[in-house]
């Protein structure tokens, strides 16, 4: 159990899809006050509704089930909880700042601008970015050393937290990080906590599935100018990722996905710029199931994929090839230390098989796919890197194996 004097006070900025989530996870963790921010109070109060009547995880229907913490209360709960619309006063005690802003980097760099001025000395500063590099943001504040990223991939319904140090993020920041994120609950279970060694755009899990929609985008094209649905591109990989790429993409928000690959595109591949069919669905205001309507109709339910009719234009295999190439890369540039923390941080994240679990014998039947790839759609970031070309990424996984006494992860989906 973290020590309470510590990190008594945590702040949450956003009351969105992400930042109500966090919200009621740190209600439900051992934290003395838990404050809601957001721009208006109307917001704030929508961000309240969802962590009290919520039907997939809302606290009134945890609590109907018994999975509150013991001898806790919805109600109990709810008494940590203040609802603050004026940055400066939701901060002014604050422990910890966890920010949930819109995926736009000035709209986090205004953010921290103001949680520098405002924020105790001592307070550690988290942002929630997805892709964005978090010195960026943290130079924003003038304290980069109390900066630090903490990624929630769902922040009630999976594990995962990434946490990602800026060039000068201190090693205190870090751990402090580590053990807010623990006492951060999900219904899962423990977390699984993933430290970076730096940054890498898209951290690992959205930097590693990122590169798989970078050939899906291509796929969607395809499959529009042949007039093949999106259900049936879904129903192509479903065996491989159970909740399809265009359902995934409408649980993480196509406004969402969009900003990330705008920050992809000019920070590491001018390929991921989005494609057109991205911003068609965020005019139309089709941002997911967020707002009930995205790739898929929301309204009535969670969409069933009808699994029989299938687009025939996702080959499995390049996906296999994508995740193993950029699980390759990711080691190369030493953004964390084994094949085992890349292939956890894809399975908790997207509860998929991670890159090094399976497929590793076929690097030479994958680099030639790739090739192939890259010349078919144009994609120069698609090639084949050296670590998957010569297959010396093995020689890693065996040198892990020999030091941990522990198999390759092999996750069965």
């Amino acid at each position: 159990m973290m020590d309470r004097n510590l990190i008594r006070n945590v702040v949450i900025i956003g009351a969105g899809h992400q930042g109500h989530a966090i919200a009621q996870g740190a209600l439900m963790g051992n934290f003395d006050r838990v404050v809601l921010n957001s721009t208006t109070m109307t917001s704030i109060l929508n961000g309240v509704d969802r962590i009290l009547n919520s039907n997939s995880y809302g606290l009134n229907l945890l609590e109907r089930k018994r999975l509150l913490p013991k001898g806790c209360e919805s109600s109990t709960l709810l008494k940590k909880l203040v609802l603050e619309s004026d940055l400066k006063e939701a901060v002014k005690t604050a422990d910890l700042v966890i920010e949930c802003a819109y995926e736009k980097l000035e709209v986090k760099k205004k953010i921290f601008k103001t949680l520098g001025k405002y924020c105790p000395s001592h307070a550690i500063l988290a942002t929630n970015t997805s892709t964005m590099s978090i010195s960026t943001i943290g130079k924003a504040s003038k304290r980069e050393s109390n900066v630090v990223g903490m990624h929630f991939l769902n922040p009630l319904g999976s594990r995962l937290v990434e946490i990602t140090k800026g060039k000068l993020t201190s090693l205190k920041t870090v751990e402090m990080a580590k053990m807010a994120a623990q006492e951060i609950k999900c219904l899962k279970g423990r977390r699984t906590i993933i430290i970076l060694q730096k940054e890498s755009p898209g951290f690992v899990t959205n930097r590693i599935v990122g590169t798989i929609e970078l050939y899906f985008t291509w796929c969607i094209n395809e499959a529009f100018k042949r007039g093949i649905s999106f259900e049936e591109l879904d129903a192509d990989v479903i065996h491989i990722l159970p909740k399809g790429l265009c359902k995934m993409c409408d649980l993480m928000g196509i406004d969402t996905i969009f900003n990330s690959f705008k920050y992809l595109e000019s920070n590491l591949s001018s390929d991921f710029k989005p494609c057109g069919i991205f911003e068609s669905l965020i005019k139309e205001g089709r941002l997911g199931k967020k707002v009930g309507k995205g790739f898929y109709d929301w309204s009535k339910g969670e969409p069933i994929i009808n699994r029989s009719e299938r687009a025939k234009i996702v080959n499995p295999m390049l996906i296999q090839a994508i995740l193993l190439n950029e699980g390759c890369k990711v080691l190369e540039e030493k953004i964390v230390k084994t094949t085992r923390e890349v292939d956890i941080a894809i399975y908790e994240g997207y509860h998929m098989p991670g890159p090094f679990s399976n497929g590793i014998k076929k690097y030479r039947i994958f680099s030639a796919m790739l090739e192939e790839l890259s010349k078919k759609t144009g994609y120069k970031y698609l090639k084949p890197c050296k670590l998957l070309k010569t297959g010396e990424f093995q020689q890693i996984l065996n040198k892990e194996k020999e030091e941990t006494r522990k198999p390759i992860l092999g996750y069965k989906i």
